[in-house]
């Protein structure tokens, strides 16, 4: 079974199935009656669509519950089609997520547990677990850590997530990684290029790497998989069943990874 580890939706404010219905065939009929189809526009006179609009202001202003239950109703409804279509995306893109061969691992690469990141190197959360995760990797001899670059905070994390997907080419991925994870303040290529020469990377080569079409379709890639997982931001973690969005502290992710190894 798989399990979301997200916040229960809110409760309805007022859960009563007839208001709720009502409220469904008012809205539909303000969508009939102010965009009707062209086969039936002729069908009402000014005074009967000017009552009928009377009607449903009249109603809905004497009954806001019954108009945001439904709202709240159609929220829930798709953030369950939403957790539905990433449960499924879990189970049948595994290969994908924990096993692609472009994608960097650090730790054990023949590990008994993954634990997938998704991550921006200007994202403040994701510096935030990022000693969790080295705690990880010091104390557990038998961990996976794949790493999903998903610059999803403009430009320059493009540009840094580029040039870590370049400087593997140069065996400096894990060494520009840790560097760009410590960088206090704001990052742009400026700093990312800096960044790269300070742990031995051939910064004209990185430049010339970065540009390689493989680097664009991983991103891509990760971008695509990502929606499909439902992982609007950063981080987001994934271990075993267990899609996890946001920062997530150590206590936790170890409890996580072995629930993930006794199954």
């Amino acid at each position: 079974m798989f399990r979301f580890r997200r916040p229960p939706p809110r409760a309805l404010a007022s859960p009563r199935a007839g208001s709720w219905f009502l409220a469904v065939a008012l809205l539909a009929a303000v969508v009939a009656v102010l965009i009707p189809p062209a086969s039936l526009a002729a069908d009402f006179t000014p005074d009967q669509r000017k009552a009928i609009e009377s009607i449903i202001h009249d109603y809905l202003t004497k009954n806001p519950d019954v108009l945001l239950d439904a709202l709240q109703a159609a929220e829930d409804k798709m953030k369950g089609d939403a957790k539905d279509k990433a449960a499924q995306a879990l189970s049948t893109r595994r290969r994908e997520i924990f096993e692609d061969p472009d994608t960097p691992v650090a730790g054990n690469p023949n590990g008994d547990v993954s634990l997938v990141e998704f991550f921006d190197y200007r994202c403040p959360y994701c510096k935030q677990v990022e000693p969790s995760l080295e705690a990880l990797l010091g104390e557990d001899r038998q961990l996976r850590l794949v790493y999903k670059e998903f610059p999803v905070l403009g430009p320059e994390s493009v540009t840094a997530s580029k040039a870590a997907l370049a400087a593997r080419k140069q065996g400096k991925y894990d060494a520009f990684h840790r560097a760009m994870m410590t960088i206090k303040g704001q990052i742009n290529d400026t700093a990312v290029y800096k960044t790269a020469e300070s742990v031995g990377v051939d910064v004209d080569r990185l430049k010339r790497d970065m540009a390689a079409p493989e680097i664009a379709r991983a991103l891509k890639a990760n971008t695509e998989l990502a929606d499909a997982l439902d992982i609007r931001g950063t981080p987001g973690f994934i271990v075993g069943n267990e899609i996890v969005p946001g920062a997530i502290d150590l206590a936790s992710l170890k409890q996580l990874i072995a629930t993930a190894r006794k199954k």
